[in-house]
């Protein structure tokens, strides 16, 4: 049986890779699609390459009918969602892909976003949406919290270590290197090409990067104590992509079997023979991550590096990867693309 989905903010880059991804879904079918400041519009007219989809026509969101919807992509601002998705029928599966429900504790949303949340009711009954590892809590779930890119790179590198106890987890140091449409397509000032293109630059320095509320969380439960990393951002002038590099403390061969046993059987991770570092060339397009692992010249000490795409992976494929948990299809439905290269 074909379920029919809406995606809420379709006119944003999350929404515009969900129409791409379900486009050639078996088992999906798009009935509405919003974006209020684009509404009337056909989804053609905001991004050409998406003629010939057979997609409706943006509207707003108080015109959708969700009366024979089966699940929602809310694929809106952060600070927005938590506003529309307390106004929807309660009985409609949401597959949120902002920040907004991504921490459990409200007074952690309020420290990292600078605001007390607006629906904390809501807020409780979410399911953190990283797959591999909140399998069954999905799959019963009537609200996911997709996560963030960043914080999904970081846990698929560490989080089989931290429960394994195989690394130090007071000496974690986290790179990451991200794509220019991990900002959104809102028009910024410094994300112009004059201003972006032929450098790169590490912001959020210090701690203040808001899915550092993400590892904090996710890691100090996996271990059953506090565990902060330390991590720095990257923006480069490419499209799509995320790399990043760990440096722990750990024997680099011990590291490689935790994470190999870890994601033996997981169709969408990829942990490559000892030694090889992945590229983001290689998974471009697609909801693979790869990791590699490298041996210091230091004993003792290991780089774990992990690639995936921002937009797939990192968000709209791991929302769809959700969503057939959700519906009770096939969890690797739609998503078994090859990336594209070169």
């Amino acid at each position: 049986m074909t379920k029919k989905i809406a995606i809420l903010g379709a006119s944003g880059y999350t929404g515009a890779e969900l129409c791409r991804l379900i486009h050639s879904h078996p088992q999906m079918e798009i009935v509405a699609l919003t974006g209020d400041r684009k509404a009337g519009q056909p989804m053609a007219a905001v991004y050409p390459f998406l003629r010939g989809a057979g997609l409706p026509d943006l509207q707003r969101i108080e015109d959708v009918d969700f009366s024979g919807v089966d699940l929602a992509f809310c694929a809106l601002p952060h600070a927005t969602s938590q506003s529309v998705i307390k106004s929807l029928p309660e009985n409609l599966k949401i597959v949120d892909l902002s920040a907004d429900f991504r921490l459990r504790d409200p007074a952690e949303y309020q420290k990292w976003y600078g605001k007390p949340h607006d629906a904390p009711e809501l807020q409780a009954e979410a399911v953190y949406g990283l797959t591999e590892f909140y399998r069954g809590d999905i799959s019963a779930a009537r609200l996911v919290a997709g996560t963030g890119c960043n914080a999904a790179t970081g846990q698929y590198a560490l989080r089989p270590l931290i429960a394994e106890g195989v690394v130090d987890l007071d000496d974690i140091i986290l790179d990451l290197i991200c794509g220019v449409s991990g900002a959104g397509r809102s028009l910024k000032e410094h994300m112009l090409h004059a201003e972006l293109s032929e450098g790169t630059n590490a912001y959020a320095l210090g701690g203040t990067h808001r899915h550092l509320g993400e590892f904090d969380q996710e890691f100090s439960a996996v271990a059953g104590r506090p565990v902060k990393v330390q991590f720095t951002p990257h923006l480069a002038p490419f499209n799509r992509g995320i790399l990043a590099t760990v440096y722990v403390k750990g024997d680099a061969d011990r590291i490689h079997q935790v994470l190999a046993a870890a994601y033996d059987h997981e169709a969408f991770i990829e942990v490559l023979p000892m030694g090889q570092a992945p590229s983001t060339h290689d998974v471009r397009g697609t909801n693979y991550c790869h990791i590699g692992v490298v041996g210091d010249r230091r004993p003792g000490r290991t780089q774990v590096v992990a690639a995936l795409d921002n937009l797939c992976k990192g968000s709209s494929g791991q929302a769809i990867q959700n969503a057939n948990l959700m519906l009770g299809l096939p969890e690797e439905s739609g998503l078994m693309a090859m990336g594209v290269f070169p």
